[in-house]
């Protein structure tokens, strides 16, 4: 029998839905205030926090919630667990995947890439290796080979882990969500090169926070010239058909960031829930 899809957030992508994150430090009580809650998954933010790969374990285990799982009768977790690892793309650091995948993280978010070598290289660390010729041989996995907690916290056997750890949609059963964020003028230039020639790329965020700086326009959201720098990114996404992000959605902006297109909708850390109930009903969801 076919395991369910375990990555909420691939399914309501799959299923033509906006996927609904939440961007939280890596902590247990962050983790234990969203486990009940609607969000299709969270996003831990290591970009800018130390790299505590313990507490970001503890964080999985803390989602997890024993009444959910028993009366869902299936080992996907409610909330889906992702991490913005460190490096930006040019550094090239592909240890922070593996070690955040071999945790059993879901997606990994890829901060400032702005090249097509780039972005190959984050969707290949996110990959195993397989022999050239194969299908879905390109790009070329150089994840190495260490799932075993994965798995238990996946709750399959190794052998499905093996079958399921591959990026979505490049392989249509993979349940790794590979994201770049798209921060610079030279990403905006890229962007449709590197959606033209790297399969496997699961979504396109804006991080209009470094971009609005390049512009001169630090944190000026609103802005036209800002506005019209994240329009380039959400058309060269839609000619490829390429799921686009917005990292900062809350009740006064979601309807204009749902009209636009925008389909992974990140929101700020839990005070409460009311950006999420407000922007789920904008987008016809209950």
């Amino acid at each position: 029998m076919a395991l369910p899809r375990l990555n909420g957030i691939i399914r309501a992508l799959e299923s033509g839905q906006h996927a609904f994150t939440c961007f939280m430090p890596p902590d247990v009580e962050a983790a234990i205030a969203l486990q009940a809650s609607k969000y299709d998954g969270v996003v831990f933010e290591g970009e800018h926090n130390g790299w505590d790969i313990r507490t970001l374990r503890d964080c999985l285990q803390y989602l997890l919630n024993r009444a959910q799982i028993a009366k869902a009768a299936a080992v996907a977790p409610a909330v889906t667990p992702t991490v913005r690892i460190p490096p930006n793309g040019n550094e090239k650091n592909q240890f922070f995947a593996k070690q955040a995948l071999d945790l059993g993280y879901y997606g990994i978010i890829w901060p400032h890439v702005s090249t097509v070598e780039e972005a190959y290289n984050a969707v290949a660390a996110c990959r195993y290796p397989r022999l050239k010729g194969k299908p879905l041989y390109e790009p070329a996995g150089i994840r190495g080979d260490g799932p075993g907690q994965a798995v238990r916290y996946w709750g399959i056997t190794q052998q499905e882990y093996y079958e399921r750890a591959d990026v979505w949609p490049l392989s249509p059963q993979g349940e790794i969500l590979v994201i770049l964020m798209i921060e610079d003028t030279a990403g905006i230039a890229n962007l449709d090169d590197m959606l033209k020639n790297v399969p496997g790329i699961g979504a396109i965020l804006i991080g209009e926070g470094d971009l609005s700086q390049e512009l001169g326009l630090p944190r000026q959201y609103e802005h036209k010239t800002v506005l019209d720098a994240m329009a380039q990114v959400v058309a060269t996404c839609k000619k490829h058909k390429v799921v686009v992000g917005h990292p900062h959605v809350e009740t006064g902006n979601a309807q204009r960031i749902i009209d636009e297109g925008y389909r992974f909708l990140m929101m700020a850390p839990v005070q409460s829930f009311n950006h999420l109930t407000k922007t789920m009903e904008a987008a016809g969801r209950k």
